[in-house]
């Protein structure tokens, strides 16, 4: 297995040139309508990411250990070559798009997607507001192990998606190239997948490609300005609340339910579902 560079740590010099700029740019030719940068905000976002790398070193832990049994397991091998390796950039942000439609449909899920969500304002700071408990995302990437994908191959996948999506977080981007736009995940793409809109919300899954959702119906264009954050905003800057808050008010709807189907349809069912009479069986009691 030939070494891959480690993606994210080669690319934390342009991270920080690139809100440098961001906000050098705002202070020059300020637009009222962007929320631009707050220092509360910004400090969480921060928080965030770094307690997300050091959750995630001890996430890593058992997923590399299943991951490694699975690829023992199986008598495929993909080799880490010049014309291997775009394919296997390009299963992965497949299965990527499938995670993150996932991680926006299934209430568990998207308790530690929220995170990523939470912030109502839409800079390079928000890229960095990553969750803590991300050992959610991991089957999702089973069958590229299964078909013979070196774990850290996958890992560096990971890594090369993550760090794209760096750079579509900003309001300073407008609409570019057709061609471009027509393919490749954008900030105008991305927009509308942080806006807080109905007919925003769900939207654009895409990390690297936009194809994605443009073959499986999840694809909305920006037309009207986006309003960042979630339906019901956290109005939090408690990186503690912020990483678990969904966890909550699960923990809070569960106590509550009545059946033990309601408690597995609060888990799977998407996020703001309650349940109805129609939920039960006739006769039960609601």
């Amino acid at each position: 297995m030939p070494n891959l560079p480690d993606v994210v740590l080669w690319s934390i010099p342009a991270f920080v040139l690139l809100t440098v700029l961001e906000i050098v740019s705002l202070r020059l030719h300020p637009d009222e309508d962007e929320q631009g940068y707050g220092v509360k905000d910004t400090a969480t976002s921060l928080t965030m990411g770094l307690g997300s790398m050091l959750f995630d070193a001890g996430w890593k832990i058992p997923i590399v250990a299943i991951y490694s049994v699975l690829y023992e397991l199986t008598p495929l091998r993909v080799p880490v070559l010049w014309w291997t390796v775009p394919l296997m950039l390009l299963a992965q942000d497949f299965f990527y798009y499938w995670s993150h439609r996932g991680h926006h449909v299934i209430r568990i899920l998207w308790a530690c997607h929220v995170v990523h969500h939470s912030s109502k304002h839409y800079n390079f700071s928000t890229a960095l507001r990553q969750p803590w408990t991300s050992a959610t995302v991991w089957p999702f990437y089973v069958p590229m192990i299964l078909a013979g994908v070196h774990p850290a191959a996958l890992a560096f996948c990971s890594s090369a998606n993550l760090v794209y999506q760096f750079w579509i977080h900003t309001e300073r981007i407008d609409r570019l190239p057709r061609p471009i736009e027509y393919v490749f995940n954008t900030p105008s793409h991305h927009r509308v997948h942080h806006a807080s809109q109905g007919g925003y919300l769900d939207r654009n899954f895409g990390g690297i490609l936009i194809v994605w959702d443009r073959l499986f119906g999840s694809f909305t264009p920006e037309t009207t300005r986006p309003v960042f954050g979630l339906t019901k905003d956290l109005n939090s800057f408690n990186p503690l609340r912020v990483a678990t808050h969904e966890y909550v008010s699960i923990a809070r709807d569960l106590a509550k339910a009545e059946t033990w189907g309601d408690r597995v349809r609060h888990l799977t069912k998407g996020p703001g579902w309650k349940p109805t009479p129609t939920d039960r069986p006739e006769g039960t009691a609601a």
